[in-house]
């Protein structure tokens, strides 16, 4: 064939879908594929392999079915080395630059393949030292040799694991409002054990709504329990968890009763008032000005937490980082070597943690708006469990079944 490359795939390629997903990227591109040796594992942890002819119409339609056929796992069956090119000055990528992914990626370098360092998506590979590595593009600095094209990169996708389903593989990474929450709480409150009895790194992504719908005291629960190793979110979730420890209330309102507090407009700019009185967060537990709440419990317990700052701030508090690129390095140090990570009800805070995650990390989301939860899925976070749930509702029955599994 005039217009034909040769490319393998190895793995449980059956039942982790990945030969399939091979297959219909080249059909929905027009191409046509020939299966020229194919050898099935006999028993559930034998690998399969495949080696297969992708045909194009034209050499660049061939070269855009190989990009792809790539990024689903396949690699040229001619061991053929990366190809880097030197920035051209800082914060310049080369043309033709190679865009990762959040999949395990290796790069034929020297004879070998490496693995590269710090999988994030959307990012570029730098080479230097004899190590790749993933970097931003306000990171590349001129002269570094970065990866540019498909040629010589190896994406390895999840497999389906081999003792069984659970919660993750069961749901099939998908969202709904039509499934029993009281189960799905079991079932997440399960897996943070087992993450956690582990050894298991677990952060918490939250946004101002586990407040406001009543779940602030479960979220201060799980992490006076030990099961939360980090928390990420905006200037909103500490102040409204600041008014309802010291106020009792959430945007004015009532908490526990969901009654409009009297002149309860102010009480979020008094809770912000309150932390710079004291100078912070810390100096308030430390003053005992502070006593109970999420934020409390990350103090007392030494968790640590990162504040990122946006222009729709009242105040912000002083913990707050508004320098946007200092707070998404924060944001990494607190998720390097994370295992599970959990979501709740923050869109944009969400959506920023998830491209900063490797596919091998566990991401749980939750939140009672489905476009959120499909809207984080839809951007690359695929691993993710969805769940389209009042956070005030489920929280409180996953703090409840991990009591029940402490004790």
């Amino acid at each position: 064939m005039k217009f034909s490359a040769e490319v393998e795939v190895k793995g449980h390629l059956i039942d982790s879908m990945i030969l399939t997903k091979i297959f219909d990227v080249v059909m929905d591109m027009g191409g046509e594929f020939e299966v020229l040796e194919m050898q099935v594992g006999k028993k559930k942890k034998d690998p399969s392999y495949a080696k297969l002819q992708i045909q194009g119409k034209t050499k660049d339609h061939l070269e855009k079915l190989l990009e792809q056929v790539y990024r689903a796992g396949a690699i040229s069956t001619i061991g053929k080395a990366v190809v880097l090119k030197a920035a051209p000055k800082d914060r310049v990528m080369p043309d033709n630059f190679y865009s990762t992914t959040n999949n395990a990626t290796q790069i034929f370098l020297g004879g070998k393949w490496i693995d590269v360092e710090n999988t994030m998506m959307d990012k570029c590979i730098l080479v230097k030292g004899g190590k790749a590595m993933c970097i931003p593009i306000r990171d590349v600095k001129k002269g570094d040799k970065i990866v540019v094209g498909e040629t010589g990169v190896k994406i390895t996708p999840p497999e389906r694991p081999r003792d069984g389903a659970n919660v993750f593989e069961f749901m099939g990474s998908s969202s709904s409002s039509e499934r029993p929450t009281q189960h799905i709480a079991k079932k997440v409150a399960q897996d943070i054990f087992k993450t956690k009895k582990a050894g298991g790194k677990i952060i918490i992504v939250g946004g101002p709504a586990i407040v406001h719908t009543g779940a602030a005291d479960s979220v201060a629960e799980l992490i006076r329990m030990g099961y939360v190793d980090g928390l990420l979110a905006g200037n909103a979730l500490a102040v409204h968890d600041v008014e309802y420890a010291t106020l009792g209330t959430s945007l004015g309102m009532n908490v526990h009763d969901g009654s409009l507090a009297v002149k309860g407009h102010r009480n979020h700019m008094e809770a912000i008032n309150s932390v710079f009185k004291s100078g912070s967060i810390a100096n308030m537990v430390k003053t005992k000005k502070l006593t109970r709440g999420i934020m409390y419990e990350c103090v007392k317990r030494k968790i640590p937490f990162v504040l990122a700052g946006s222009i729709r701030d009242d105040g912000p508090l002083p913990d707050v980082i508004t320098d946007m690129a200092v707070a998404q390095k924060k944001y990494k140090e607190v998720l390097k070597g994370a295992k599970m990570v959990i979501m709740i009800s923050t869109m944009l805070h969400s959506i920023a943690t998830g491209n900063m995650l490797p596919a091998n990390v566990k991401v749980v989301v939750v939140d009672i708006n489905q476009p959120t939860v499909t809207k984080l899925m839809d951007r690359g976070t695929w691993q993710a469990l969805g769940i389209v749930s009042d956070v005030g509702a489920f929280l409180p029955l996953v703090a409840q079944e991990l009591k029940h599994l402490k004790h």
